[in-house]
């Protein structure tokens, strides 16, 4: 600090003084505050396999409430992710800020190679327990139900019926390999007392087929090369809605719900400006956008039908066991 208390200051002397101690704030001020990005935003790199309507949604209330936070996705299938974030890995690490995935058992296989940050802040707090781990959060419910033919008489309204003669060689179903919501399929199946791996057998052994997405068993079912498959209920909704000669059926037993998990990588440009993207996700204004595309919000003050009961999977049983899974389920299905 300039000390001019001591003797008279000339008005030169004054405004040399003044500007002195403007450099010297400027100085301090630069010192202090984190660097901004061209046009005093930051921008964050997003890499998600959620449906595009949905993560515009999203980016519409955050240019809303942040301006200042730009964000940059690459939106994907879980399979192709996971491929571009196995490339980065050997090539220096990973180039995203932030994860946001399909179902849980995407996320914690970057959790136990310590790849993802710990979350915490005052809205995390307030998604159930079932839904979040220390490193992610849940964002939305996704509800794995039957799709089929519109009209088809006896239609399959149960998961076991989907073994049955009646549909032999008419199943279709997503792979677990290449979808998020197929992998969860799998984990509930093959650690269910009631279906086991064995469920997977006595699908192949009745014909069903494997696709690659949940979007390919829909067209397949739309245009009567099955009869009926496995596929989520906001995807066959909006296939119904668009025209498509298909029905929803929600099991008798329930619907296998899985949730969508938000992480930050460890690794994140901006650690700050990534936890504020997951406060606002997970907040009202973007759960509300959330349920306005389709999904189950996470947030249960969000206003959403009841549209049956649900099967969850033990997600902390799962945990670790993806890849036996995989495994296990290419030995049934792997030359499909």
């Amino acid at each position: 600090m300039l000390d001019t208390s001591r003797r008279p200051t000339t008005p030169r002397r004054l405004c040399a003084g003044r500007a002195l101690l403007g450099l010297l704030l400027l100085a301090l001020v630069g010192a202090c505050a984190p660097a901004p990005s061209a046009g005093g935003s930051v921008t964050l790199r997003l890499y998600t396999s959620v449906t595009q309507d949905t993560v515009d949604a999203v980016l519409a209330v955050l240019a809303a409430q942040r301006p200042d936070i730009k964000v940059e996705v690459f939106r994907a299938p879980t399979g192709e992710l996971d491929a571009r974030i196995a490339t980065e890995r050997r090539n220096g690490g990973v180039q995203a800020d932030l994860l946001w995935a399909t179902d849980p058992l995407s996320v914690q296989r970057y959790d136990a190679d310590g790849l993802l940050a710990a979350l915490d802040g005052a809205a995390i707090a307030h998604v159930p327990a079932a839904y979040r781990t220390d490193t992610s959060v849940g964002t939305r419910l996704l509800n794995l139900v039957i799709v089929a033919r519109a009209g088809l008489e006896p239609a399959p309204n149960s998961w076991s019926t989907l073994i049955e003669s009646a549909y032999r060689d008419r199943i279709a179903l997503p792979d677990p390999a290449f979808a998020g919501s197929a992998f969860a399929a799998l984990g509930y199946f093959a650690t269910s007392e009631r279906f086991g791996l064995d469920y997977y057998r006595r699908l192949r052994g009745n014909g069903a087929v494997q696709l690659q997405a949940v979007g390919d068993v829909i067209t397949g079912v739309a245009e009567g090369r099955y009869d009926a498959g496995i596929a989520l209920d906001k995807s066959i909704r909006d296939a119904i809605a668009k025209g498509s000669p298909i029905q929803l059926i929600w099991p008798t037993a329930g619907a296998i719900a899985l949730y969508s998990p938000l992480a930050i990588f460890a690794s994140t440009s901006d650690p700050a400006a990534s936890a504020d993207f997951v406060e606002l996700l997970i907040g009202a204004d973007a759960q509300r956008a959330i349920a306005s595309t389709g999904w189950q919000p996470i947030h249960a003050d969000i206003e959403w039908p009841d549209y049956g009961p649900v099967l969850t999977p033990d997600w902390s049983e799962l945990f670790g066991r993806q890849q036996q899974l995989l495994d296990d389920h290419a030995a049934i299905f792997g030359d499909s």
